[in-house]
C-alpha cells in the first residue's frame, strides 16, 4: 500500500515538474553579427521608443492640421432662478399721473394745488425674466487666413522627417554598439581558448615535473611553483569566462532578449578578413544620419522664422452661431411652449498693431537658433573628418600590431616548447619556463587586443562615413 501511494505521488510530481519545465522553457537564439543587429533594430527598447516618437509626431501633426479645419461646438444650458433678478427703473408712471393732476388744477388735502415733487420721482424695482430658462446652440468658426498656421502646415512633413532621422541616428548608435560587443565576445572566446591551451601545457608540465621529482632530479619547490602557475592560469580562465558571461548578458540587454534565454554567437573571427581591411571609401557627409538630421533642422528653423514674420500679418476668421432659447415659469421645456431662435454669421479681421516688440524678439531669437544649427553642422563636418582620420590611423596601427603579435605569439610558443624540452632533459631551469610562459601570455594578450582594436576601428570608420551595414 505504501509503495502504491509513493508511486502515485512520484508520478504526479514528475508530471508537474515536466509541465513546469515546458511552461517556462528557455528560448535559444543563435545569431550571426548581422542577425543580432537585425534583431536589435526591431526589438531594442531605444529603437522602439524612437519609432514611437515618429507616431507621436504624426499625431501632433494631425492635431495641428485640425486648427485649419472648421471648429464646431455645441452647447446646452439650463438655468433656474430661485429669486428672479430685480432691476431698478426710473419711475415713469408717477410723472404722467402728476402731469394730469397739475394740468387739471387738482388740490391736495391742504387745499393747495398739486405740484411736481422737488426731489424727483425716484425709481421703481421691477423683475424681468422667468424662473426657468434653457438654451441650446451650435457655434462654427473657420480660419480664412493665418500666416502662422499656413507655415505650420507646410512644416508638417519636415517635422516627421526629423523624427524619422532621429530614429535612424538611434539605430546607428545601437548598431555600432551591438557590433562592438558581439566581436568583443568572439575575441574573448578566442582568448579563453588560448588560456585553455596554456592550462593544458602546464598540466603536462606539472605531470612531467612530478615524475622528474620522483626520480630525484627536481625539488619539491619546483613542483609547487608549477602548481602555482597552473592555479593562476585557472583563476585567469575563470575571470575570462565571467567576463564573457557578463558581456553576453549586456548584449542580451542591449538587443532586448530576456536574460533567462540563451544567446549564442555563430560567427567566428576570420584573421584573413581582418587583415584585408581596405579603407578606400570616400567621405560623403550626407551619408551620416546626424548630418541629414541637421539639414532638416535647418529647414525647420527657417520655417520658424517665417512663422514669426507672418505673425505681423492680419488674420481673418469667419464665425456663425445658431441657438434656441426658451423661458418658462415652470419646468415644462418639453411641452408645447415656444422656443425662440437666434442666428448670426460674421467675419473677424484681427490686425496686430503693437505688442511691445515681442514679435521682433521672437524673430531675432529664431534667427539666432538657425545660426546655432548651422554652426553645429559645420562642427559635425569637422567631427566626421576627425573620426575618419582617427579610425584610419587606428586600423593601420592595429593591423601592423596584429601582424607583429601574430609573429611574436608563434615565436613565443616556439620558445616555450624549446625551453620545456630543455627542462625535461635536465638542461634548463623552471625559471626559464615561467619566463617563457609569461612572454607567451603577453604575446597572446597583445595579439587579441590588436585584433579587437582593428575590428572596433573598422566599425568606427564605417560609422563615420555612414556605411555601417
Amino acid at each position: 500500500m505504501f509503495n502504491l501511494k509513493f508511486t502515485r505521488a512520484f508520478l504526479f510530481f514528475t508530471a508537474l515538474f515536466i509541465f513546469s519545465e515546458n511552461s517556462f522553457a528557455q528560448k535559444k537564439y543563435e545569431f550571426s553579427a548581422e542577425q543580432t543587429v537585425e534583431y536589435a533594430m526591431k526589438n531594442a527598447i531605444d529603437v522602439q521608443n524612437a519609432l514611437l516618437d515618429i507616431q507621436i509626431q504624426k499625431q501632433a501633426n494631425k492635431e495641428f492640421t485640425a486648427i485649419a479645419l472648421p471648429q464646431v461646438n455645441g452647447s446646452i444650458s439650463g438655468t433656474h432662478f430661485f429669486d428672479i433678478p430685480v432691476t431698478t427703473l426710473p419711475d415713469f408712471i408717477s410723472p404722467s399721473v402728476y402731469n394730469v393732476l397739475v394740468n387739471n388744477g387738482v388740490r391736495n388735502g391742504s387745499g393747495n394745488p398739486i405740484t411736481f415733487p422737488t426731489d424727483g420721482f425716484g425709481s421703481v424695482p421691477a423683475k424681468f425674466g422667468t424662473s426657468w430658462n434653457a438654451s441650446g446652440g451650435i457655434d462654427v468658426s473657420q480660419i480664412l487666413f493665418d500666416g502662422q498656421v499656413f507655415v505650420g502646415l507646410k512644416a508638417r512633413s519636415a517635422v516627421v522627417t526629423l523624427a524619422t532621422q532621429a530614429a535612424e541616428v538611434t539605430k546607428e548608435q545601437i548598431k555600432a554598439n551591438v557590433y562592438k560587443l558581439y566581436y568583443q565576445l568572439l575575441v574573448g572566446k578566442q582568448q579563453a581558448t588560448s588560456i585553455d591551451a596554456n592550462i593544458d601545457r602546464f598540466e603536462k608540465l606539472l605531470n612531467d615535473t612530478r615524475e622528474i621529482y620522483k626520480n630525484g632530479f627536481a625539488e619539491k619547490l619546483d613542483v609547487e611553483k608549477v602548481e602555482v602557475q597552473l592555479n593562476n592560469l585557472k583563476t585567469e580562465k575563470e575571470k575570462i569566462y565571467d567576463q564573457l558571461t557578463m558581456g553576453n548578458a549586456a548584449l542580451k540587454f542591449l538587443i532586448n532578449i530576456p536574460q533567462q534565454d540563451s544567446l549564442i554567437q555563430t560567427d567566428t573571427l576570420s584573421l584573413d578578413k581582418i587583415e584585408s581591411l581596405v579603407l578606400n571609401d570616400s567621405v560623403n557627409y550626407n551619408n551620416r544620419k546626424e548630418y541629414q538630421q541637421l539639414t532638416t533642422a535647418i529647414k525647420l528653423s527657417e520655417y520658424n522664422i517665417k512663422r514669426f514674420q507672418y505673425s505681423k500679418i492680419p488674420t481673418i476668421a469667419a464665425f456663425g452661431t445658431y441657438s434656441k432659447n426658451a423661458q418658462r415659469n415652470e419646468f415644462n421645456f418639453f411641452g408645447d411652449g415656444q422656443w425662440f431662435s437666434t442666428s448670426l454669421v460674421g467675419v473677424k479681421l484681427s490686425v496686430p498693431i503693437f505688442d511691445g516688440n515681442a514679435r521682433n524678439a521672437r524673430i531675432q531669437k529664431a534667427k539666432y537658433e538657425l545660426y546655432k544649427v548651422k554652426n553645429n553642422m559645420t562642427r559635425l563636418q569637422d567631427v566626421i573628418d576627425m573620426e575618419v582620420a582617427n579610425s584610419r590611423v587606428k586600423i593601420s596601427s592595429a593591423l601592423k600590431t596584429l601582424e607583429t603579435q601574430k609573429q611574436n605569439t608563434a615565436l613565443a610558443e616556439k620558445v616555450y616548447n624549446s625551453t620545456k624540452l630543455k627542462y625535461e632533459q635536465g638542461l634548463g631551469s623552471n625559471i626559464e619556463i615561467y619566463n617563457a610562459q609569461t612572454e607567451l601570455k603577453v604575446a597572446q594578450n597583445n595579439y587579441y587586443g590588436a585584433m579587437y582594436d582593428a575590428i572596433v576601428a573598422k566599425i568606427d570608420f564605417l560609422k563615420a562615413i555612414g556605411k555601417l551595414p
